[in-house]
């Protein structure tokens, strides 16, 4: 290369790194969203926006080899977002039309200051968000939610039942679990998933996370802007978790499963530290025809966790919608 071409080279390479820093000091989000748009495209999601209802919602739309394929929408847990679904998406991807928002309040979709993100208003929005017609092509759908997206899920299915033909509840909130930390921080008015340093980050994934070769890395500088992030979002959260944790409506989901007679999957993790596998058999008591799955080896994440046994046992709730009974080994 000659001296001229070697310059040229060097001040657009210059030019570039000067134009990056300047983006990351106005946005410093930048570096999740490139991250997160890289692991759309390698899934192959399309990126939608929507105004629907109150809100305006991001999500992601993964075809189906065949055009009649059944559509699973996913409802990401407390402090989450779509990506979290999107290892347990590559499993089940070709298999069935797949949509992933982010709840409102959540992820990019768009927050409200004053807005109620409790169990029953985020039931109705997901109700509204079913009935659009690009969303779930005008037929009732698969219905999957972990965590607090699980009581969301619940809720939904118990109450509209002409919008969900199939309903999953993976890890999901909304009964009077068992004690354990994590629920007797919740009580004390405390958020136990609060992240506002390298420690407590550390401490929220080894919570969320029994198998640590599935933890995703978070490499500087995302760490920091993660905990930013979180930073920010630190009353939001207390709010919302004061709503579905301690608030009137934080074992309804529960008490309306009794209403769900849709084809049901309850999956669960032997070694979840957040919501305590008993909580499965609480569900089991209002579903009884739903099936059972303990997983083991795995904690809070099980969609990321354990994606693949995640991925059978949706099929088996999909394809045959028949009940498979409890565990032999069921807490």
């Amino acid at each position: 290369m000659s001296p001229r071409k070697a310059f040229v080279a060097n001040v657009i390479a210059g030019a570039i790194l000067i134009a990056l820093a300047i983006a990351l000091w106005r946005d410093p989000g930048l570096v999740i969203r490139a991250e997160f748009a890289k692991q759309r495209m390698l899934l192959g999601a399309r990126s939608h926006e929507s105004m629907i209802g109150d809100h305006a919602w991001a999500w992601v739309e993964i075809d189906a080899d065949k055009p009649d394929a059944p559509t699973i929408v996913m409802l990401h847990g407390y402090t989450g977002s779509k990506e979290n679904w999107y290892r347990l998406a590559r499993a089940l991807k070709g298999r069935y039309r797949i949509v992933i928002p982010d709840l409102p309040g959540w992820g990019q979709s768009e927050r409200k200051p004053d807005a109620d993100y409790g169990y029953v208003a985020q039931s109705r929005r997901v109700a509204d968000f079913l009935a659009a017609r690009e969303v779930s092509n005008g037929a009732p759908v698969v219905l999957l939610g972990h965590s607090m997206g699980g009581g969301i899920a619940a809720l939904t299915a118990a109450r509209r039942p002409d919008r969900v033909a199939r309903v999953g509840l993976l890890d999901a909130a909304g009964v009077r679990f068992a004690d354990n930390r994590f629920g007797e921080g919740v009580l004390a008015g405390r958020n136990p998933f609060a992240v506002e340093d390298e420690a407590s980050l550390k401490r929220y994934m080894d919570t969320v996370f029994h198998d640590r070769t599935a933890m995703p890395p978070i490499p500087w500088p995302v760490d920091r802007i993660y905990i930013a992030q979180r930073k920010r979002d630190a009353a939001f959260e207390q709010r919302v978790l004061d709503r579905i944790g301690r608030g009137d409506e934080r074992f309804l989901p529960g008490q309306e499963a009794a209403k769900i007679e849709q084809p049901a999957l309850l999956l669960w993790c032997r070694q979840d530290q957040v919501i305590d596998p008993s909580a499965m058999a609480l569900y089991a008591a209002r579903i009884p025809h739903a099936s059972q799955v303990l997983l083991d080896g795995c904690g809070h994440m099980s969609l990321m966790e354990r994606p693949g046994e995640t991925a059978e046992a949706v099929v088996l709730l999909i394809e045959r919608g028949a009940p498979a009974g409890p565990p032999a080994d069921a807490p």
